[in-house]
């Protein structure tokens, strides 16, 4: 019998979201076979098996959030089940094969996007790629319906949205489940009820401000303030933009930056480390990454092996962030 334990999907994720199974109880994987889909503040990722097996037990159900990095999500019997023996051993699976009736309540709660967003205060729960491209529309989320796992607001809500199938019902529900909330540390402080209003934290706000104390506590933070002449570089990219403008592809003078910030990772391998209890990582690919606004936030997506791509494929997926 194996467990299959959350991934960490980059060095820094802690917690993440299991958006969705791709597999359910007595199925039989294989090595490479996508089970599931994990999202974290940053992206929605899918995540493939590493062993063969039967699924026992799925763990975790879909759409639990704040799942810790290495906790088991599911059980998987250790070696590949042939058909007939899961046939004989049906009647001892009879407990597992309730886990259907126990996900059809999240069924029933995709078409009530409300409810999750009461229990938290007002929160929406959308993923990040949502949120940017109903910033990008100037949609407002609350006014969007969520048909993700637990009325998760994604990609296709907000493109129907944008389309004139927006739900205000949904943005006035909301409005009228989000209640005052009291913040105990202000009390603690002496400041009374009521003279404040406390904004409920996402799991977006919460990745940022631990990113940034993490940031502050153990990397070192200096000033450089140089000024640089990049009147070639405007040209250059003029001609490379002329020359992607029948791919529909431009590139930004950032993407030049990620680009040389990445060859400049590999010139000077010392400066891509990070430091471990057990040594210092020596990092052998150039991750950048990148501050990206949205609605109510900020992102820091990552382009990974960047010292491996061009301009083109650079500016590519930074706008696919």
């Amino acid at each position: 019998m194996t467990d299959i334990l959350m991934p960490a999907l980059s060095p820094t994720m802690e917690e993440g979201v299991l958006a969705k199974w791709h597999v359910k109880v007595g199925d039989t994987v294989s090595a490479g076979d996508v089970i599931a889909e994990i999202e974290t503040d940053k992206a929605t990722m899918e995540v493939e098996a590493v062993d063969e097996g039967e699924v026992l037990e799925i763990l975790v159900p879909e759409g639990s959030e704040g799942v810790k990095v290495n906790t088991p999500i599911a059980r998987l019997s250790g070696d590949a089940v042939a058909p007939a023996p899961k046939k004989a051993d049906a009647p001892a699976e009879t407990p597992k094969a309730e886990a259907p009736k126990a996900e059809a309540p999240k069924a029933e709660a995709a078409p009530a996007p409300a409810a999750p967003k009461s229990d938290d205060g007002g929160r929406i729960f959308a993923s990040p790629l949502a949120r940017r491209l109903a910033a990008q529309a100037g949609l407002d989320l609350k006014a969007v319906k969520g048909t993700g796992p637990h009325g998760r607001i994604v990609k296709r809500d907000v493109e129907a949205a944008g389309k004139g199938g927006a739900q205000p019902a949904a943005a006035a529900a909301a409005a009228t489940a989000a209640e005052p909330r009291k913040a105990q540390s202000l009390a603690q402080m002496g400041i009374p009820d009521g003279s404040y209003d406390l904004i409920p934290l996402d799991g977006m706000k919460k990745a940022v401000a631990r990113r940034m104390v993490d940031s502050v506590q153990n990397v070192p933070h200096f000033p450089l303030f140089i000024d640089v002449e990049i009147d070639q570089l405007m040209a250059v990219r003029a001609k490379v933009n002329k020359m992607l403008e029948p791919q529909g592809i431009k590139v930004s003078v950032n993407d030049f930056v990620i680009k040389a910030a990445a060859l400049a990772l590999k010139m000077v391998p010392e400066a891509n480390a990070s430091y471990t209890p057990e040594g210092i990582a020596m990092h052998h690919n150039a991750d950048v990454s990148m501050a990206v606004a949205i609605d109510g936030g900020l992102i820091t997506p990552i382009i990974r092996k960047a010292e491996t791509k061009g301009l083109a494929q650079i500016a590519t997926e930074s706008k696919d962030r």
